[in-house]
């Protein structure tokens, strides 16, 4: 199968490049072009520029499925005004275009698997969330939105459209987790708040067998891309000191609030979410780690 993927370069893209590629499939990465230029690149290259609307739709033509990744990251920066923009257009003016394009080819793809995240669901407590539960009204979920609906020019031409709502992926390469590994390793971990925080996790692992499922698999529309048991932030707190070998606390989160400012600390921390895999598992998908010991003890072996 021939797969094009944007955001490549990502923790979750370069690592599905080479998970893609030991199973046999050929990847094409959709790459930014420099000064606006859109055209022949390298041969498993295909030129995009979302800002400014273009693409080499050519290079499109024919391929099997295309892994839409792209987009800022959440937590990158202090969410100002014009990040929050940053955050949300990035999202969508590449899912538009990306859409738009396939939808327009002569040969489009059989599957176009599009990126989106479960803050679709807001801070949703304890209560569990499968794939039909209503968007929440903060500002994540609006974006979420607005991320998912640039998808459905795709869909609306006939092209199955998987829109992976993903939860904390969990890796010691990148993400929350290498944020956190030097921290516990010095024994100054410690959960946020009450720590009854629901936190939705998944291994990278699973992340990159999640996608490859969809590839081939008849399944359309949302897909929590999250482990089958959500944890809470006190008991990630403690099964990631056990795994370490390391006493854990509570870490207050005035630090956080002043470093990162309260709106995003308090979105990334002690937003509490219990997505559940509903479609995955519906269709089929068996986890590699559907319990945060056994993810841990895999990661950090």
């Amino acid at each position: 199968m021939d797969v094009a993927i944007t955001g490549s370069s990502g923790l979750i893209g370069s690592a599905l490049r080479e998970h893609l590629g030991a199973s046999g499939h050929r990847v094409l990465r959709v790459v930014r072009s420099h000064g606006g230029s859109v055209g022949a690149t390298a041969s498993d290259s295909i030129t995009w520029d979302p800002a400014a609307g273009t693409i080499d739709a050519a290079g499109l033509e024919g391929v099997d499925a295309v892994v839409h990744l792209a987009g800022a990251g959440i937590g990158d920066k202090r969410w100002s005004p014009e990040q929050k923009r940053v955050i949300r257009e990035s999202r969508t003016h590449g899912t538009t275009l990306m859409a738009t394009t396939l939808a327009g080819l002569t040969t489009p793809p059989k599957v176009f698997v599009s990126g989106s995240a479960i803050g679709w669901y807001g801070n949703s407590g304890s209560t569990p969330v499968d794939e039909s539960a209503p968007a929440a009204e903060d500002f994540l979920a609006s974006v979420v939105a607005d991320w998912e609906a640039a998808a459905a020019p795709a869909a609306d031409a006939g092209i199955r459209t998987a829109l992976i709502r993903t939860g904390i992926v969990l890796s010691p390469e990148g993400g929350a987790l290498k944020k956190q590994l030097p921290i516990f390793k010095l024994g100054l971990g410690g959960r946020f708040g009450s720590g009854t925080q629901m936190q939705s996790w998944i291994s990278l692992n699973d992340e990159l067998g999640a996608i490859e499922f969809l590839l081939d698999h008849d399944v359309s529309g949302p897909v929590n891309l999250t482990a089958p048991h959500a944890v809470t932030n006190a008991a990630f707190t403690k099964a990631l000191g056990a795994a370490l070998h390391r006493p854990t606390s509570i870490t207050p989160i005035f630090g956080p609030r002043l470093l990162l400012g309260r709106e995003l600390a308090d979105a990334l921390l002690l937003t509490s979410t219990n997505a559940i895999p509903a479609a995955l598992t519906a269709a089929g998908y068996r986890f590699i780690h559907p319990t945060l010991d056994a993810a841990l003890a895999d990661l950090l072996g």
